[in-house]
């Protein structure tokens, strides 16, 4: 199909040339050959009069006019795809369709698991693919190559709609056979003890990570890890201490020998939201599937999944959680 002498199927090789920048990515991309998407990429020359894309070294950049169109011809295949795939109405109960979602481990673990949970009983038709494997998922998102991303807010884009999930606290967790750490914490034994901490990069730093930082604070940090699960791996049978969200070490010390104790240091409460593309704003299976994640939210699933974890849990492996309150 051809619209003002564009073959639009053209739009798809240059969509795939402006993002990878690269004729050797592309072509895998677009299961081509290499030779075959520089024929395509010479058409697109000749039609927009510009080189599009030049080398310089080993690398290709975009010219000025090339990266004018990016986010344009981006918008439009979207805009496509969703004219396509939407439909006028959707019945849970016999869908079929994948979401894409970008989280982290810890929204995976308190959230994204009772989702996984309520699909397979009200649409088994329905598939979740959960990535956390990229520093940008802003730009994921804008591409189209996830639908839906769960972040603090500091982290999201802000030409895509929003909508807040829930605040989180912190609170740190010792091994129970920690003998130097009691029941309360002061700042100076907390700067004192070797930590436990996650870090993903320049783009991605924990929120403990960066606001301890950003207020001055030099802890000593023995062991950094990628994700926030393991995180009790490195805490039990020393004395260490690791600072995590709450909801989710509430549930780790159903299976781990922690403790949790306030933090000595008042963190601000963390906001997650959900952001998704603006072409699934009205997308009814995309209302459906935001619709069940703010319930989900609103029922604190760390709680609910805690209580459920210690019932079924065998004898010997349950660590009562404390009572204290836990400080924001």
């Amino acid at each position: 199909m051809r619209f003002n002498r564009l073959d639009l199927n053209l739009l798809v090789a240059l969509d795939a040339l402006l993002s990878e920048k690269s004729i050797t990515r592309a072509s895998r991309r677009l299961n081509l050959s290499q030779s075959a998407t520089s024929g395509v990429l010479a058409r697109l020359r000749d039609y927009f009069k510009d080189e599009l894309l030049v080398p310089v070294g080993r690398n290709l950049i975009l010219t000025p006019l090339a990266v004018s169109l990016t986010e344009p011809v981006r918008d439009v295949l979207l805009q496509i795809q969703r004219t396509i795939e939407i439909k006028p109405e959707f019945a849970p109960a016999t869908a079929t369709r994948e979401f894409r979602i970008f989280a982290s481990d810890f929204a995976s673990t308190v959230l994204l698991g009772e989702l996984g949970r309520r699909i397979s009983e009200d649409a088994p038709g329905i598939s979740i693919e959960i990535s956390a494997t990229t520093s940008t998922p802003a730009e994921q998102l804008e591409r189209g190559e996830v639908e839906l991303v769960i972040l603090p807010s500091k982290f999201l884009s802000e030409s895509q709609p929003t909508a807040p999930l829930f605040e989180e606290t912190y609170t740190c967790i010792v091994w129970t056979g920690n003998k130097l750490v009691g029941d309360s914490l002061s700042v100076d034994q907390y700067m004192q003890l070797g930590h436990v901490s996650s870090r993903f990069g320049t783009s991605l730093t924990s929120f403990e990570e960066s606001f301890l930082k950003d207020s001055g604070y030099d802890r000593r940090i023995e062991v950094s890890t990628t994700n926030f699960t393991s995180i009790p791996h490195f805490v039990i049978g020393t004395n260490r201490i690791a600072t995590m969200h709450t909801r989710l070490a509430r549930m780790l010390a159903c299976y781990y020998p922690i403790r949790l104790i306030a933090p000595p240091i008042a963190f601000p409460k963390l906001e997650m939201c959900m952001q998704w593309n603006r072409f699934l704003d009205r997308d009814p299976s995309h209302l459906w599937l935001r619709k069940m994640l703010l319930e989900i939210a609103d029922a604190e699933p760390a709680r609910n999944m805690s209580a459920t974890a210690m019932a079924t849990a065998p004898a010997g492996q349950v660590h009562p959680l404390p009572r204290q309150r836990m400080s924001a």
